[in-house]
């Protein structure tokens, strides 16, 4: 699969989206590396409809679910229905099984039903009453929540944060990029004419080459001095797991291929630090949680040395 196909979607994704260049990088790094996405923001700036275009680009099913407080664990994963005409159970799947899942609100909903996510993005499968049905490839989740509002919501717990690739938020918009959405959005809706530019098999095709992006030794070495430097640092209680160390590599090799290159640089692995890093940190402060470990890992980066060499060397 040439890379000529990621250009395809983000030209694509830029029919509808302004700005957030950076955003969308990060999000098709996310895709490629096969994670997932929180996009926490406050309202209205464009998180939902990001994540519909990405969508409505891919010929793959698209599920949606808006997450409430009423809303159950069968409502995401499915059950066992009994069928009256044969007197047997059979399984209705939920939203849950398609290839590119927007958890609208996902901090709305119950622990218990947040839970329900956590073996469909780490497993990419769901098992009900005991039976295992997986999930078609490629399975992309991408969660949304507010961050202003705190009331009737239920903070994500550390193990469903770690289930995330990237944590990201939109990027503000200056004036004339939003006269720009103005003009664009004024007289018609142009996310209703997107339409597919690849399809599921073209994405999984990309997540396979994106594993063959070179990294190497010294920046391997990097990568793990930074991730073992979270677990020492004086305001970090708990430091990035081994699942999210392989997350950091697999992001830099997807943020190297979005850029058109077959090798990771340094730069690559800073671009990718904060949103891969920072909400895996358990930090021991009691307000502005965020700020205060996106702030170590930057920290961290400033202070590391980074190595020099030639990094096409394979």
């Amino acid at each position: 699969m040439e890379l000529t196909t990621l250009q395809t979607i983000k030209d694509n994704i830029k029919t509808v989206m302004i700005g957030n260049e950076t955003t969308l990088d990060l999000l098709l790094t996310a895709l490629l590396a096969d994670g997932h996405v929180l996009l926490e923001d406050v309202p209205g700036t464009g998180k939902t409809v990001m994540a519909k275009t990405l969508a409505k680009s891919i010929d793959a099913e698209f599920g949606r679910i808006q997450f409430t407080p009423d809303l159950l664990p069968s409502d995401v994963t499915g059950l066992n229905r009994l069928d009256p005409k044969t007197g047997e159970f059979v399984f209705a799947k939920g939203p849950a099984f398609c290839s590119i899942l927007l958890a609208d609100e996902i901090n709305r909903a119950t622990p218990k039903t947040q839970s329900s996510l956590l073996e469909c993005m780490a497993e990419r499968q769901i098992t009900v009453d005991g039976v295992t049905h997986p999930l078609q490839k490629p399975f992309f989740v991408i969660a949304t929540q507010n961050s202003l509002e705190s009331l009737g919501t239920f903070p994500l717990p550390e193990a469903q944060m770690d289930r995330f690739l990237m944590q990201l938020s939109m990027e503000p918009l200056d004036p004339e990029k939003e006269l720009a959405l103005v003009n664009r959005f004024m007289k018609e809706e142009p996310l209703e004419t997107v339409s597919a530019v690849c399809t599921a098999a073209d994405i999984t095709a990309l997540q396979q080459q994106c594993r063959e992006i070179y990294v190497h030794p010294e920046l391997l070495d990097y990568i793990i001095r930074l991730v073992q430097a979270t677990r020492n640092h004086s305001k970090v209680v708990s430091g990035v797991s081994p699942r999210g160390t392989l997350a950091f590599v697999r992001a830099a090799q997807g943020f190297a291929m979005v850029k058109g290159r077959d090798f990771v640089t340094p730069e690559d692995i800073k671009a990718v630090a904060l949103p891969v890093l920072a909400h895996r940190l358990t930090m021991n402060v009691s307000f502005d949680v965020s700020s205060a470990a996106r702030s170590a890992i930057t920290e961290l980066l400033n202070s590391l040395t980074v190595p020099t060499e030639d990094w096409t060397k394979h």
